[in-house]
């Protein structure tokens, strides 16, 4: 248990640092300095600068958590359940605690090939001593890069391609994250959406049916979505709704 939860936290780090680090790759000084405890007067350039390095490092950490959630599956599969509580009209029911949990699990599922990769072609050259920290930096965006790009749409990364005044590129490999990550972004929040869709209309039907029903009989006075509730549960359970929903997310990322 403690190799796994040791290569998932050094392939986290090494994917949010080449994030939001990559232009500092070229630079010929080391991107992550030494720390070490003591507080002194800064005597040469080369010592303000690591400082500088490390108050940016300690910043991309706290971030890191967004960045991450942002770069992975996370968003379409909390989006699409947020959608599938809306549409049973449940309230609050799974709470929120609930659908996150999931989505985070179904995430680091969907995931684990890609920090498998990063962790064998990153993480353990670099602690071996095989990479530096610039190169292993790059190895580390390249997994995660292809599986962004695998999810977005063309139209997409031209758009943003445009707005940053970019020369087409060659192949989409070669774009930089600072473009990938936004378009990926929009791109799964588009997909989402669809599924959303998808998952009203079966409910939508059930609504528009009881609210029918009700109005035939002159039972105006009666909450429709409190007939309909019911009926709407029955029906997901029926068709077993959480098996066929997550399958169709997890599939839907291959």
């Amino acid at each position: 248990m403690s190799e796994r939860v040791a290569r998932a936290a050094g392939a986290l780090a090494l994917v949010a640092v080449a994030a939001w680090h990559r232009p500092v790759l070229a630079q010929a000084q080391p991107l992550i300095p030494q720390v070490q405890i003591g507080i002194g007067q800064a005597e040469t350039p080369a010592q303000v600068a690591s400082t500088l390095q490390l108050l940016a490092l300690l910043t991309v950490l706290t971030l890191a958590p967004a960045i991450l959630i942002m770069m992975t599956s996370f968003t379409r599969i909390v989006v699409v359940l947020s959608f599938l509580r809306n549409a049973l009209a449940t309230g609050q029911m799974p709470p929120n605690q609930v659908l996150i949990g999931l989505a985070l699990f179904l995430t680091f599922f969907v995931m684990a090939p890609v920090y498998n990769r990063v962790y064998q072609e990153a993480w353990v050259p670099y602690r071996e001593g095989a990479l530096d920290q610039a190169r292993a930096l790059e190895a580390a965006a390249v997994p995660v890069r292809q599986f962004m790009l695998a999810q977005t749409r063309e139209k997409d990364l031209a758009l943003f391609v445009q707005m940053a005044g970019l020369p087409q590129p060659e192949t989409p490999d070669s774009l930089p994250l600072r473009v990938v990550i936004p378009a990926f972004i929009i791109s799964e929040l588009k997909t989402a959406f669809e599924m959303g869709f998808v998952l009203f209309v079966p409910f939508l039907i059930i609504d528009m049916v009881v609210a029918s029903a009700l109005m035939s009989m002159g039972m105006l006075m009666l909450p429709p979505m409190m007939i309909s509730l019911p009926f709407k549960v029955l029906l997901f359970v029926m068709v077993d709704g959480w098996h066929l929903l997550v399958r169709s997310l997890v599939v839907s990322f291959r």
